[in-house]
């Protein structure tokens, strides 16, 4: 009797170990903050300097921008029962075209509202990234610098690879090394896909989707259209005003708008366009309530 009374003992007690292992493993994959690369801010003080002296002169309206060097317009349409948002964007270096992450630094499960990342970097126009959080696998290159060199576990969806130059390329992580595409002149890496348009053609086909996604998403796509020329589409979608978009509909609106290379962000709840101070599309989850998702990382015309 003592015997089997020991053996209960010992089993609920690996029992519970083993529960609290898995839920730690669980909270720190998903919940927890760790901090593992602290960047410095692209809002150096020379920058928000050159910000500050752009917005002086700058000819700003609710949906354009235009200094210098940065011009943006923004128009809005429906697009299949969905509210969508597209962003022509012309700069005169690729310089103005950036990415930083949430608090300024990279880790597990840090994150940040869109616009809270893109108010700390004086960003005049900025969408979600590819939030490299969500997972522990796939190249993460910002800035000309590799944070994470194990290759993800969907290689075939390709990365967006945005060279020096301010050029866009299809790169696929099975096939070079995280380190090989910054010594090519890669300086930003986005992770999430698949690409929508490639040589001016489509690449997804009218079944294509991400993961267990739905067909009809809030959804957030970058193009290229030709040098220093670049189109961001943001939908919303999963509400009762607006039904969302299919990957096939979305390349169809990158295509329609002259993108020879474009490709889709993190999309769902994370979709969200902020300018010139303000969000100015609806992002949601679920549809009932219309809120923006902290997420990992940003991409963003600024200074």
């Amino acid at each position: 009797m003592k015997f089997l009374k020991k053996r209960y003992v010992y089993a609920s007690i690996l029992g519970l170990l083993l529960t609290g292992s898995f839920s730690y493993s669980m909270l720190k994959t998903f919940v927890i903050a760790e901090t593992i690369s602290t960047v410095s801010t692209t809002a150096s003080a020379s920058n928000t300097e050159a910000a500050s002296k752009a917005a002086e002169t700058a000819t700003t309206t609710d949906s354009s921008y235009q200094d210098d060097n940065i011009s943006v317009s923004i128009t809005e349409k429906t697009v299949s029962n969905t509210q969508v948002y597209i962003a022509d964007v012309t700069v005169s270096s690729s310089e103005y075209l950036k990415t930083a992450f949430a608090q300024n630094t990279y880790g597990t499960n840090v994150t940040a509202k869109t616009s809270e990342t893109a108010a700390n970097n004086n960003a005049i126009l900025a969408v979600n990234g590819d939030y490299y959080g969500a997972n522990s696998t796939g190249y993460v290159i910002r800035n000309g610098v590799v944070y994470r060199d194990t290759v993800r576990e969907d290689a075939s969806n390709g990365d967006l690879a945005i060279y020096k130059d301010g050029s866009f390329k299809i790169v696929y992580e099975n096939e070079t090394s995280a380190d090989q595409l910054v010594a090519d002149g890669v300086v930003n890496l986005l992770a999430f896909g698949p690409s929508l348009v490639e040589n001016g053609e489509i690449t997804v086909s009218t079944n294509s989707e991400v993961g267990q996604s739905m067909s009809s998403n809030p959804r957030t796509a970058i193009g290229i259209i030709d040098e220093n020329h670049y189109i961001i589409v943001v939908s919303d979608g999963r509400t009762s005003e607006s039904e969302g978009l299919s990957l096939y509909q979305l390349a169809e609106v990158m295509k329609s708008y002259g993108a020879t290379t474009a490709y889709n962000l993190d999309g769902g709840g994370s979709s969200t366009l902020y300018f010139n101070g303000q969000v100015i599309n609806k992002p949601t989850t679920n549809g009932n309530t219309i809120s923006e998702r902290s997420v990992s990382d940003i991409v963003y015309i600024g200074y």
